[in-house]
């Protein structure tokens, strides 16, 4: 069961082939037996899980289950969470426990899902490869010596390595479809203000997104048909009717103009990668998809302008983390400035510091023209190019990332080369659009290849759509890492 759809685990809930609890207690022994050497958790709570896990099943038995009901569910660590600490893989929020559920929480419990535990990050989000993370970094199910992607890369190697049907990430820059990619999940990433940021902690407040995580695509529309919703308490939520996104599921690609970027097809992409990107866009074609060649010109500086807006924002969000209200404090210091000088070195990690550093940079006088509002104004230009280009096309198809996973430290000395990593994925945040990430096969060492879709606002439903269809024709999506059997 544990290799079995979102819709397969619920219709065998509903006909009691198998209980919550059942379910339940066989991902606790998965996560017992792989999590640890994996370091794909921060917190997990057995003993909540189990009480939640009850309480499904008696809601099932009166009939109030919804579909999701008794399965359960891990929640990246910078979701706020009232059973379970939110450490956002620091220092300085190790102990720290929410008074409130984030919305997205609120939602995914009232559909009656179960909390098994809280997925290891990237510190704040920062990083594109679970490394740094202060509980240590997260490792790839497919080979534990490399990286699983980041920042949502515990949750990525979670649901790949079956630990658990389904979980949260969050998305600023790539961060739930890069390490879905290098894992061999899917992952979406939605139209920006389509779900709720109540309860995240904020990195770059006009980048985050939170997203689904798991096996299929058709999982995907399951959750975002739980996830997405206006919320009054977040001032960019989006107030529009609720989708049911599963309806494209069973929709045909034939006549989908699909666009093909020059830019996401020239140098610097492996070999696996390209190959099996290519052979998903012929895949469709002979399903009488229309190919469309267009340009999108100013993605290429993506990757220029995300690390100056989002370490200018997060300069400013990770301000109130002053040792004064709650989370880390220094316990040794003279006065009230140096409270806040100590606290904040001890609490924070080298790359949080560093993307203050430049954020602070920019944001300063005599920089502010010269980069931030420079990066404001080609972040437009950006947005644009993707406007221009669905005049022409439904979707826009390319590699996820350019390369298949890494091994943990390659890169550590080399930022530039780490931040290359987002290359295709930065630019769908920097426009507020949606973007999903699906298996597609693997590369010659045997690593997972992710194809990234991606489409106009709200067009998560056909993006969904567009997937499923082709994980109809290949079962990609249904392998598992020899390392982790089931």
């Amino acid at each position: 069961m544990l290799n079995a759809t979102l819709s397969e685990l619920g219709a065998a809930l509903a006909a009691k082939k198998i209980s919550s609890v059942e379910l339940t207690r066989a991902c606790l022994e998965r996560v017992e037996r792989h999590g640890r050497e994996l370091n794909a958790f921060i917190s997990i709570d057995g003993a909540h899980a189990l009480e939640r896990a009850r309480q499904a099943d008696a809601r099932r038995a009166r009939g109030e289950g919804h579909a999701l009901t008794g399965i359960p569910i891990a929640h990246k660590d910078i979701l706020c969470t009232r059973a379970l600490r939110t450490t956002c893989g620091s220092r300085m929020l190790e102990r720290y426990v929410s008074p409130y559920d984030a919305h997205v929480v609120e939602r995914l419990e009232g559909a009656g899902t179960v909390l098994l535990g809280k997925c290891n990050m990237d510190e704040f989000a920062m990083g594109s490869s679970t490394e740094h993370s202060y509980f240590g970094p997260a490792r790839n199910p497919w080979d534990k010596r490399l990286v699983p992607g980041g920042s949502s890369g515990g949750s990525a190697a979670a649901v790949a390595a079956r630990l658990v049907p389904m979980a949260t990430g969050t998305d600023t820059g790539g961060s739930i479809r890069q390490p879905a990619a290098l894992t061999g999940v899917c992952g979406l990433k939605p139209t920006y203000g389509l779900v709720s940021r109540y309860g995240l902690v904020a990195f770059a407040s006009s980048l985050d997104q939170a997203g689904p995580l798991a096996k299929s695509a058709s999982d995907l529309a399951l959750l975002m048909s739980v996830m997405a919703g206006f919320d009054a308490r977040d001032s960019t939520s989006i107030d529009r009717p609720v989708e049911d996104y599963t309806r494209f599921l069973s929709a045909g690609v034939k006549g989908l103009r699909i666009g093909v970027p020059k830019e996401y097809f020239g140098e610097g992409i492996e070999p696996g990668v390209r190959r099996a990107v290519e052979e998903a866009l012929r895949w469709y074609e002979g399903q009488g998809a229309k190919r469309v060649d267009l340009e999108l010109p100013n993605s290429p500086l993506g990757v220029a302008v995300y690390y100056v807006i989002a370490p200018a924002e997060a300069s400013s969000n990770l301000s109130r983390f002053d040792g004064v209200r709650y989370g880390h404090r220094a316990k040794g210091y003279s006065d009230l400035m140096d409270m806040y000088c100590r606290t904040r070195a001890e609490g924070f990690g080298t790359e949080v510091k560093q993307r203050i550093l430049v954020g602070t940079y920019v944001l300063s006088h005599g920089y502010y023209d010269a980069y931030y509002l420079q990066a404001q104004k080609v972040r437009r230009l950006i947005a644009r190019d993707f406007a221009e280009a669905f005049n022409r096309c439904d979707v826009i198809l390319g590699p996820t990332s350019p390369t298949t996973a890494f091994a943990i430290g390659a890169k550590a000395s080399d930022p530039v080369q780490m931040y290359l990593n987002d290359i295709f994925t930065v630019s769908a945040p920097l426009a507020g659009i949606p973007a999903l990430s699906v298996p597609c096969g693997f590369d010659e060492k045997g690593l997972p290849v992710g194809l990234q879709l991606t489409g106009p606002h709200f067009s998560e439903a056909r993006l969904i759509g567009a997937a499923h269809r082709y994980q109809q024709a290949t079962d990609w999506h249904l392998k598992v890492p020899k390392e982790t059997p089931l």
